[in-house]
């Protein structure tokens, strides 16, 4: 076995970076040497051991000198992430077109609650033609949080200030003619992983129920300038897993009895139960993609690098995305024009047009299926098998393709997680974490920290290998591919190598909760699975049911 000259450093990673709570004065033996290496799966002689052993008793002085420097959870490591595969060229040309067909005559229903329900278009409408006003609208929604929150438990914060001092700005604004488009007016909560000046920002999480900031992130920012009214900092899954935070279990709407998954829990189930006509969410590996199926809600993870993570918590900084949960996939298409888009504060964003249209043609691109995932038995299978059929008869020609094999390379999550959040581990105070199964974070944390240095690397190595495999078997063929949200690799592959996704809900299951499907496209390509997802919708019903929380 060869092994060069990092391994002492990677032994030493592995060896000192555990349960390092205080001080560490104890000597490190050749004994716990050999046990860290057997953990790594290496061996090493007796004469390799006693060479390796002053340079272990260093390594562990500069790790204990480096945590006297405090690493806020915005610092970012100085290895960025880019999903481009060699050869890949951005697309060109200007920022981009958005356009969109009318949306018919719009009339203010006489029985308001039909409002909870309305998409943002439909809601836009109402608010430029002046049938609503955006302080009605906002009051109208606040007035629906407020009331089924203790049922569905999705509302860390109330903004409740702040909401109808936009509110009353937006209709000033728009009673003088100044319209700045189809967010202008319309409320929206946000998951609260993201910094606002006037609510705390819990991360959903026990040890930092109390932390504040005095900034805005990014995504806020560019909202307001939109013009739309924040109304709520929506529950998170603690520190971005599942739907458990301090306050409890966010709740499916269509079935209070469980949970509505994870991590952008409060997000999906308010706007799945009509108490927000969008959301804001974020996904390292499905975090959007699974609280919309479960919900029945449609969402956009975005390419990675295509919307501003400035002021929101870090969890993986080479895998986390900030996307749109909504009624439609045109209403994710309008919320991402406007947050998407390079800030100078991430170094990750890049700046690519986004083209989209309401009249997009399912015919004018080449659309994939995982042929052997469809042809497995699995949950949803018969709704997607339905779905699959409302494809073709939109003239979508289905071609058959397979992903490449996914590498075990979730160590990265984990990995960059355990820094992110290394001094919980190291306080003790992960203890405070509502969840403390073997799954939970306070045990990955730990287990993480004994992913050599070495092994994470080559690990991201086969990931550069994964996302040129991508380019080259998949999207060579195909501009996007349809896929179960679920039952396949596509989830964890594209999580990591940085493809857009939109999901999509196409049915029901015996027990009437919902069902999904997704389309995965081209990196910085959100328009064509947009369009594609459109189309569908327009050919289908299944976004237009609604869970009722009055049964």
């Amino acid at each position: 076995m060869k092994r060069g000259t990092l391994l002492p450093l990677v032994l030493a990673t592995v060896l000192l970076g555990a349960f390092t709570y205080g001080e560490l004065t104890k000597d490190i033996s050749k004994a716990d040497a050999k046990g860290a290496a057997n953990v790594m799966g290496l061996e090493f002689t007796n004469t390799e051991l006693d060479s390796l052993m002053p340079a272990l008793t260093e390594f562990r002085n500069a790790y204990i000198k480096n945590r006297d420097q405090q690493l806020d959870n915005g610092v970012y490591p100085a290895l960025l992430f880019n999903p481009m595969p060699a050869g890949f060229r951005l697309p060109k040309g200007k920022q981009g077109r958005v356009t969109m067909r009318g949306v018919g005559d719009i009339k203010m229903p006489k029985d308001r609650n039909k409002l909870a329900f309305f998409s943002v278009r439909q809601l836009a409408e109402l608010i430029k033609t002046k049938q609503i006003s955006s302080v009605e609208l906002t009051q109208f929604f606040m007035d629906r949080l407020k009331k089924y929150d203790d049922k569905v438990k999705c509302v860390i914060n109330f903004t409740e200030e702040l909401a109808l001092a936009q509110a009353k700005k937006a209709d000033e604004e728009i009673g003088k003619g100044n319209y700045k488009g189809l967010l202008h007016g319309i409320p929206y909560g946000i998951k609260d992983l993201f910094a606002t000046k006037v609510s705390k920002t819990t991360w959903g999480a026990k040890p930092y129920k109390d932390q504040a900031f005095d900034y805005n992130a990014t995504v806020v920012e560019k909202l307001e300038r939109a013009g739309a009214i924040l109304v709520a900092k929506m529950s998170v899954g603690a520190l971005a897993m599942g739907d458990v935070w301090f306050g409890g279990m966010t709740r499916n709407p269509w079935d209070l009895e469980t949970g509505s998954s994870g991590s952008s829990a409060g997000s999906a189930a308010a706007v799945s139960a009509g108490l927000l006509p969008f959301a804001i969410g974020t996904e390292t590996l499905g975090s959007i993609v699974s609280p919309s199926t479960v919900c029945g809600t449609t969402g956009l993870r975005p390419t990675f690098g295509r919307v501003s993570r400035y002021g929101a918590m870090a969890l993986t900084w080479s895998m986390d995305k900030v996307g749109p949960i909504c009624r439609t996939a045109e209403d994710c298409a309008i919320v991402f024009d406007a947050i998407k888009g390079a800030d100078g504060k991430d170094p990750t964003v890049v700046d690519a047009p986004f083209r989209y249209t309401s009249g997009f043609q399912p015919k004018s691109i080449k659309v994939g299926y995982l042929k052997s995932a469809f042809d497995k038995p699995y949950p949803f299978h018969d709704q997607d098998s339905v779905a699959l059929r409302v494809f073709k008869k939109l003239g979508v020609e289905l071609v058959p393709i397979e992903l490449p094999e996914y590498p075990d390379i979730t160590h990265i999550l984990t990995a960059e997680a355990a820094a992110a959040f290394d001094d919980l581990t190291r306080s003790g105070k992960d203890d405070e974490l509502t969840r403390q199964i073997k799954s939970a974070w306070p045990n990955l944390f730990r287990q993480a920290r004994f992913v050599p240095a070495v092994e994470y690397i080559q690990a991201n190595r086969l990931r550069t290998k994964l996302m040129q495999q991508m380019e080259e078997q998949v999207f060579k063929k195909v501009d996007a591919y349809i896929h179960p949200s679920w039952a396949s690799s596509s989830l964890r592959i594209t999580n990591f190598t940085g493809h857009p996704c939109v999901v999509v809900p196409n049915g029901f299951q015996e027990n009437g909760k919902p069902t999904s499907i997704t389309i995965t496209g081209k990196l910085y390509d959100e328009g064509a699975i947009l369009g594609l997802a459109n189309a569908f919708q327009g050919a289908s019903f299944f976004h237009r049911k609604h869970p009722d929380l009055e049964k």
